[in-house]
């Protein structure tokens, strides 16, 4: 087998290139071929000093996550870390595209360390619940200081080589296309140098007050997360004086510990489902796809208006549609709005505001979007509404536009049926708001075509959502585990329980927000009759009251004026009534009930949609809650928690409040624990 490293002499310099592409991940051929390449450098007495760079689009991207869970293979990636900086000629990092995780790694090992402008560096290991653990929680701030090291470590977002060049974690900065010829002439001026210097015998710098602060300006982001405070005590470590073996030896027992825990498993896990999720099990990876050259987007309101901006900020040109002049203005003016706050925050620059405005076409007629290869509706869920929409669009787009609806609940195979190509037809559900949001449910209708699946699967990517094919059904995935959730709340509440103690409980577990806050921030209002003499539950008696949530200053809690929750007795009363008319005697409830009945629950009914084969892995349902609903994904989604639970304890809890049990939940506990 060739080896993914080769060497190239420079006269003096030895040239040490790794092509293991895309993203040259440091597999074990690739860690193999670095150990006997720096031994060949050091070995020979013709060379004097040596640089290591990639071929392709990036540097060394990270460690081969593949290989986690199968027996190590040496060298290990410290032990070539450690012989890069052990030896006695120096060695130059050459570095383009991604220096991450284990690459940044390989860097910090190196003696010196040059990079083009474009280049990004950082240590993303925690969002694997992970550290980087080849030395870099103790290189790192002793070459680039301990606020930089915490905020690479600790929150795992890449840093621009610019900014790494001003910190000290790079050297020298190269033009972009003339990285390896800088690299040599670099290594030339260095090989004479002495001593060498090496990030392991750099004191850190002194900075008493930084670890503290970071941990109190972060303390809420990391709330949960088990590998943020990891990385911080590492860098801790670092910063105490501690001696670089010692340091060393602290990083190694920390990184087993992550290694071995749920949430680790549960992250990496999530990291797996999501690349998963995007294949499709019956359409071949090589189906030629459609053609999206413009977009048209029906509703200029908050969703298809968040809707047209994932395309324009692609570089789609976008044709929206409205009834009225005013909704369209409007609706337009708060895309504007949306980007220039975002441009002044630093994400995005005037002329890009400028061109993505430039790529919308405002217009109220709706024959406009005969030109369109993607047509989405984005309308209020009414099913007629929807289906006089398409059955329009039937008769103005043009033949192979793939016809797309954003409804949460309603049925794509109803929608497609007044249409004479119900094969162009799919669901395309963003969740709100739609611009910021990952998630992209692609619901696939019973004559669905492989290449629409495909194509907007594709678009999905391009347009950087995470997306799920989810079966036609009642909420498809996401909206349909939402129903058992909020309806065992609402009955918690008839028997005992207060908005504050589910919320709480929710809280605890790691969503962002319980059931209650949830509705009060959408609005109790959304889905109401609109009749305030006509009162059948609860949420009806609060919206009959004006109590719609944040936006009234009261829905299941009361508001102040900058929307600070806090318990409110008008609405104890209202249950109380409830309680009385319904002839119920409240009693206690406690936490362990609430979670059988408001997530046990979940879980079985994404048992039900797995045996009904509307998800097509269990994985699948893991990403829609991460990423639509905000499961915390320490606890990898809902499926994925249920077997740390303890899948034959899940099941326990719903027979012992009187749930039927998914029959593919009760398999899955004989057969090892497992939801596939």
């Amino acid at each position: 087998m060739t080896s993914p490293i080769r060497t190239e002499r420079h006269g003096e310099i030895l040239v040490i290139v790794s092509d293991n592409q895309p993203v040259n991940a440091l597999s074990a051929a690739v860690r193999q071929g670095l150990e006997a390449a720096i031994k060949e450098g050091v070995a020979d007495a013709s060379i004097e000093a040596m640089v290591i760079r990639c071929d392709g689009r990036t540097f060394f991207a990270g460690a081969d996550i593949t290989e986690f869970t199968k027996p190590p293979v040496d060298p290990l990636l410290p032990q070539v870390v450690d012989m890069i900086e052990a030896s006695d000629k120096p060695v130059v990092a050459a570095i383009h595209g991604t220096a991450l995780g284990g690459g940044c790694e390989v860097a910090l090992g190196c003696h010196y360390r040059i990079a083009v402008p474009s280049a990004k560096l950082g240590t993303p290991e925690v969002k694997l619940g992970l550290l980087p653990g080849a030395g870099g929680t103790q290189r790192l701030p002793r070459v680039a200081g301990i606020k930089l090291a915490l905020e690479m470590t600790a929150k795992g977002d890449p840093i621009p080589a610019k900014r790494a060049h001003e910190a000290g974690l790079v050297d020298r900065l190269a033009g972009e296309g003339s990285l390896e010829a800088e690299a040599i002439a670099f290594a030339r001026e260095v090989k004479a140098a002495r001593p060498i210097p090496r990030a392991s015998e750099k004191p850190v710098a002194d900075d008493p007050a930084a670890v503290e602060t970071f941990k109190r300006e972060n303390g809420r982001r990391f709330r949960g997360f088990d590998a943020p405070a990891a990385n911080i005590a590492c860098i801790e470590k670092a910063a105490s004086g501690a001696s670089f073996a010692d340091g060393i030896t602290f990083e190694r027992q920390e990184f087993m510990r992550l290694m071995m825990g749920v949430q680790s498993a549960a992250q990496r896990h999530i990291f797996f489902a999501e690349r998963q999720a995007s294949k499709i099990d019956d359409v071949p990876a090589e189906t030629s796809l459609r053609e999206i050259k413009r977009v048209g987007v029906i509703g200029a309101g908050t969703m298809g208006g968040g809707i047209s901006m994932n395309f324009l900020s692609a570089g789609i040109p976008v044709t929206i549609v409205e009834m009225q002049q005013d909704a369209l203005d409007r609706g337009t003016g708060t895309m504007r709005k949306n980007y220039e706050a975002t441009a002044a925050k630093g994400r995005m620059t005037a002329t890009q505001v400028e061109a993505a405005m430039g790529a919308l076409t405002p217009t109220l007629n709706f024959d406009d979007l005969g030109e369109c290869d993607l047509i989405i509706e984005a309308v209020y869920e009414n099913m007629d509404v929807k289906k006089d929409i398409f059955t329009r669009l039937d008769k103005i787009a043009k033949p192979g536009a793939i016809l797309a609806s954003n409804t949460s609940y309603l049925d794509i195979d109803e929608i497609a049926a007044v249409t004479s190509r119900p094969q162009d037809v799919v669901g395309m559900h963003f969740f709100s708001p739609a611009n910021v949001m990952k998630l992209l449910e692609v619901v696939r209708g019973a004559k669905t075509a492989g290449d629409v699946l495909a194509t907007v699967m594709a678009l999905a990517k391009k347009i950087r959502k995470v997306a799920v094919v989810a079966g036609v059904t009642y909420g498809f995935i996401g909206n349909r585990m939402l129903i058992p959730r909020q309806t065992e709340a609402t009955k918690l509440l008839l028997e005992g329980a207060t908005p504050e103690q589910i919320d709480r409980v929710h809280v605890a577990f790691g969503m962002p927000m319980g059931p209650f806050q949830m509705a009060d921030l959408a609005g109790v209002d959304i889905g109401w009759h609109r009749d305030p003499t006509r009162i059948e539950n609860i949420r009806d008696a609060l919206a009959a009251e004006n109590r719609w949530g944040q936006k009234t200053k009261a829905g299941f809690y009361d508001y102040d004026d900058k929307r600070t929750p806090s318990n409110s007795a008008r609405v104890a009363e209202i249950i109380d009534e409830f309680r009385k008319r319904e002839g119920v005697t409240p009693r206690e409830i406690s936490d362990e009930e609430i979670v059988a009945r408001t997530l046990y629950t979940m879980v079985n009914e994404g048992a039900l949609i797995l045996e009904e084969g509307k998800a097509q892995r269990a994985s699948d349902i893991d990403v829609v809650w991460i990423y639509g609903y905000g499961w915390p994904v320490y606890r990898g989604g809902p499926m994925f928690w249920a077997q740390t639970e303890g899948l034959a304890k899940v099941v326990a809890g719903l027979e012992a409040h009187g749930f039927p049990v998914a029959k593919s939940l009760k398999d899955a506990v004989g057969a090892g624990g497992r939801l596939k």
